[in-house]
């Protein structure tokens, strides 16, 4: 069945993750994505590994972990676009594509007449989204941008990592991620901007603004109380007990967020006493005297293991979850229901795993049909349906070195 963006098609000159993370969302929900790639080289997270995925011998390939995560469903077209012959191949794929998606640095591709201006000109309906680190206008818009110097400057590593600690980054390079979930979301308000307007638009998207915006309730607390946010390991700065505890072998998560659910767990852990006190009552209180009641908590969950105290409050309706590992993660009974790892098919390797979108559609699910693709895969196929080109023309751009 057809996904939802069936007949949208997106020119994608992005590489390495916040790009190639918004252009698979895409092509997730069934938009024709065509991946610009360098000749010979291609995107740089095909050499990001180990791990490479193993052959049919048990020898690493050439196709890394990395470049998995986030290139399915897209079709691999080689061209130079330095070179006259490559700019003029991109300029007549503009002109038949709905949306750009590219994340040079800021002017990098103007020289090239592959910026917005120089495409809007061969295709005034066409959505031009540029994912940049600090954006089109500003102070710091010439600087390259990476995830884990805007994690730093965009405040997250500030209120990340334990008390009196050194900041920490996030354990995968979210800033990147949520940029590209930013930028799916740009692009199908602008599709559907269009469908009334008629005209396309150019789409500035940043990732010190994302890293900024998604400090969310952090940033709230710092705008209203004008208190800078601290460190607090992995408890809340709004919410009591809300973080980990270590059991006999392991450790748990109890996010108890409202007062029923905090009596419901001190009462299973036989101190209903501390529901009664007035310094814990109340979420309120619980926060402002959590130094106290915290390592009374403390106490009282290491004296059980993770299955004991699981099996006592999930009955209760007190939300709490083993602490997992990645491995634990995907062999979890609820991920293996939801179907949360994919074995695609690849033409040289037979399969490759990958990991399902959590969108889920009723009428038109995801079909994960393209695994990522081989460099070039699809160049001369896309020149052909897309640009008509002849074979004189293709064998012409290879030794030429355009494609």
């Amino acid at each position: 069945m057809a996904g939802p963006l069936e007949g949208v098609r997106v020119l994608d000159l992005s590489r390495v993750l916040a790009g190639p993370w918004a252009s698979q969302n895409l092509a997730d929900l069934g938009a024709e994505v065509i991946k610009i790639e360098r000749p010979g080289a291609g995107d740089d997270t095909r050499g990001w590994g180990p791990p490479y995925v193993e052959d049919a011998a048990g020898q690493p390939s050439e196709v890394s972990a990395y470049f998995l995560s986030a290139n399915r469903g897209k079709r691999s077209v080689t061209v130079d676009f330095t070179r006259p012959e490559g700019q003029e191949i991109l300029r007549r794929l503009a002109a038949e594509s709905d949306v750009v998606l590219e994340n040079y640095k800021f002017g990098g591709l103007r020289k090239y007449g592959l910026d917005h201006d120089g495409l809007r000109a061969v295709n005034p309906r066409l959505i031009y989204c540029s994912i940049t680190g600090f954006g089109q206008t500003g102070p710091y818009r010439q600087r390259t941008g990476y995830d884990f110097l805007l994690q730093a400057m965009g405040g997250l590593m500030s209120v990340t990592g334990e008390p009196g600690g050194e900041p920490m980054k996030v354990g995968v390079a979210i800033t990147d991620i949520l940029t590209g979930m930013y930028a799916s979301t740009a692009i199908l308000a602008a599709l559907h901007e269009r469908g009334r307007s008629g005209e396309g638009q150019h789409i500035d998207l940043a990732l010190f603004d994302v890293q900024i915006a998604t400090l969310a309730n952090q940033a709230l607390n710092y705008l209203v109380s004008g208190r800078e946010p601290r460190r607090l390991g992995n408890a809340h700065p709004s919410i009591v007990p809300y973080q980990s505890f270590a059991t006999v072998d392991g450790d748990i998560v109890l996010a108890v967020g409202n007062d029923e659910q905090f009596r419901r767990f001190v009462t299973a852990a036989g101190r209903p006493d501390l529901a009664e006190d007035e310094r814990f009552r109340t979420n309120t209180g619980r926060v402002r005297n959590r130094e106290v009641l915290v390592p009374l908590l403390r106490d009282i969950v290491a004296g059980q293991t993770t299955a004991q105290w699981l099996a006592q409050l999930e009955p209760l309706g007190v939300p709490c979850g083993p602490v997992n590992g990645v491995a634990a993660a995907f062999a979890d009974p609820q991920a293996q229901a939801r179907g949360m790892r994919l074995e695609m098919r690849h033409p040289e390797l037979g399969t490759v795993p990958g990991v399902a979108s959590p969108m889920r559609f009723s009428r038109t699910p995801i079909a994960y049909e393209q695994a990522p693709p081989r460099l070039g895969e699809h160049t001369e196929a896309v020149l052909r349906e897309r640009l008509g080109a002849s074979e004189a023309e293709i064998a012409q751009w290879r030794e030429q070195g355009t494609i």
